[in-house]
């Protein structure tokens, strides 16, 4: 086998990869993983939670979504072609076959859950199986393909990150964490609907009941703001409750100001470029938000 034959291979098997690692949504998959962190953290009190915890639980958690993902790709590989913000997937492309994709879910999902329950906990394990089969199945399968308020209902999904991060540190979930799911809960909406706006000609095309196509862009506007507002109260609780202190409450108060200011704009002057912009801000929201109730509850210790 010659130097040329070798370099071929080797950028096919990085090609192949490369495919595989897209099937798990990574800039997704960040997100996740980012806000079972910060749960991990929030749990341990004054203290820094166990190293080994930690990575167990990053490992595990970062497995099962992006088995989860890659189930989502498979069910969805008809739709996604007919998307150009999906065709490119691999499924779509052909890169990968359905088969492939199957056994690579299986694995992968199979080896996180493994870890969760070896090196973490079991009630970690059950909760975020339980979370993969809520996306993979009720969301991706039952939801989304009947009812404009799939997001609202399988949002609970997407909400758990920090609540299986929190459980893999004290072995239980409190009412703080469910305060974490909660914000996650109400963020969903305001996020994805931004996305739903700009992108409802590519939706159109794959009949799935969105809301701007049901219920018409305008009423999917106000929806935005209505919920940005629950969030902006949703986001206060933690103050209210004792959980953080004034350095969160700054943030939150800033951030969600941030963020109703769009809501506003995008329903009294809309443009796709606005919704996008939306969509884009709201990302970095979360990012920020949590990040700003580590700092306040190590600051505060």
């Amino acid at each position: 086998m010659n130097t040329r034959t070798l370099t071929l291979d080797r950028h096919a098997a990085a090609r192949r990869l490369h495919a595989f690692y897209v099937l798990t949504k990574p800039r997704v998959n960040t997100l996740i993983v980012f806000c079972a962190v910060i749960g991990m953290f929030l749990a341990e009190g004054s203290g820094l939670p166990s190293p080994a915890i930690v990575l167990a639980a990053t490992i595990g958690i970062a497995c099962v979504a992006g088995a989860a993902a890659a189930m989502n790709c498979l069910i969805e590989a008809g739709l996604d072609a007919r998307m150009t913000r999906t065709r490119w997937r691999p499924l779509p492309t052909g890169e990968l076959t359905a088969r492939e994709t199957l056994l690579f879910a299986g694995m992968l999902g199979g080896v996180g859950l493994s870890v969760l329950y070896t090196w973490v906990n079991p009630l970690t394990m059950w909760l975020t199986l339980a979370t993969f089969v809520g996306y993979a199945i009720v969301y991706t399968v039952l939801l989304k393909p009947r009812t404009p308020q799939n997001i609202v209902i399988g949002g609970a999904s997407g909400a758990m990150p920090p609540v299986l991060g929190w459980a893999a540190v004290t072995g239980d979930v409190s009412a703080d964490a469910l305060l974490l799911f909660l914000i996650i809960f109400a963020w969903t909406p305001p996020h994805f609907w931004s996305l739903a706006l700009y992108r409802s000609a590519d939706y159109a095309r794959t009949g799935l009941p969105m809301l701007p196509l049901t219920h018409g862009p305008e009423f999917t506007r106000l929806s935005v703001l209505l919920y940005t507002c629950i969030l902006f109260g949703v986001t206060l609780l933690p103050y209210a409750t004792r959980m953080s202190g004034g350095v969160y409450l700054a943030a939150a108060v800033a951030l969600g100001g941030a963020f109703l200011r769009y809501a506003w704009r995008l329903y009294v002057d809309y443009s796709d470029a606005l919704a996008r912009r939306t969509f884009r801000f709201s990302i970095l929201y979360l990012f920020l938000l949590f990040a700003a109730l580590l700092a306040d509850h190590y600051l505060r210790f």
